[in-house]
Formats: structure tokens, sequence, C-alpha cells
């Protein structure tokens, strides 16, 4: 990788740049499954159904979600038990790499109709929720919760 140097001789990267698109939000996550694959190592997905609007009229948009890091992979697999006996596991998220991919519907009313699928890299869990209980918080924000108390 070449490097050239600012005024301030810090140095500056010429390679590729990269342009970061992350939403953060709150909703539920289900459907924890590992995805195999023929070339590459396995890798764990997860549906986040995102809340939205107002908290009277709370309304969902679904991003199915490859998940990125050690951490939230560990947090997911923590999570997996309860997301399969369908608890409420409520979380705050962040996702990157958003993009929509179309699909057909195979089965039920849709069937034929074209669908659109929003798929994202989950990168980070800033809380978890089990039915209610508080199940995660990392450790800035536990620190900064009980600061504040």
């Amino acid at each position: 990788m070449s490097q050239t140097q600012t005024s301030t001789d810090t140095p500056v990267t010429n390679g590729p740049r990269y342009f970061d698109l992350h939403t953060t939000g709150v909703g539920y996550l289900s459907r924890v499954r590992e995805v195999k694959v023929k070339k590459g190592d396995p890798f764990v997905c997860v549906d986040v159904s995102a809340l939205r609007g107002t908290s009277d009229e709370v309304e969902y948009t679904r991003f199915d979600c490859r998940v990125s890091g050690e951490e939230a992979i560990s947090l997911i697999n923590r999570l997996k038990a309860d997301i399969e006996a369908k608890k409420k596991v409520l979380v705050g998220f962040k996702v990157g790499d958003l993009y929509a991919e179309t699909f057909v519907y195979e089965k039920g009313d849709k069937a034929g109709q074209t669908g659109i699928s929003l798929k994202a890299h989950l990168l980070r869990l800033t809380f978890a929720k089990v039915d209610g209980v508080m199940v995660y918080q990392p450790p800035r924000e536990a620190a900064a919760v009980q600061n504040a108390a």
C-alpha cells in the first residue's frame, strides 16, 4: 500500500476507500440459523424485526442478517435457545452493508409474486432483553447506567 504525507506528517493511504452505511435501531430477533456453504466456512444468520413509527402504532421492518464479528456471533449463540423457544428477545442493534434482494414467493397467498428481502450484516448488539429482563449490556453502557444512577 502506498502512503503520502499530509502537512501534519500524518500518513494517508492511497488504497481503496470505503463508505460505510450503518443503521441502528431496536428490534426483535428470530430465525437464528447456521448457513453452510460449499466453499468457505459456515456463518450465522438471524432475522431482526426492527421497530419504527410511534410507540402506540409500531411498524416493523425485517432485516435478514449475516452476523459479523466474534462478539456479535457469541451473543447471538448465547440467545439462540431463547429465540428458538419463541421468547421475546429485544435488542439494540447496528447493521451495515444494507442492500435489497428480490425473490419469488413459493407458497401461500403470495405464491408466484415477487418479494423483497433487506439483507445486512449484524455488526453489534448494544443491549439484549429476554421477555423484558436485561441479559446483556456492553461494559461501557453498563458502567454509564450505574454512574448515572
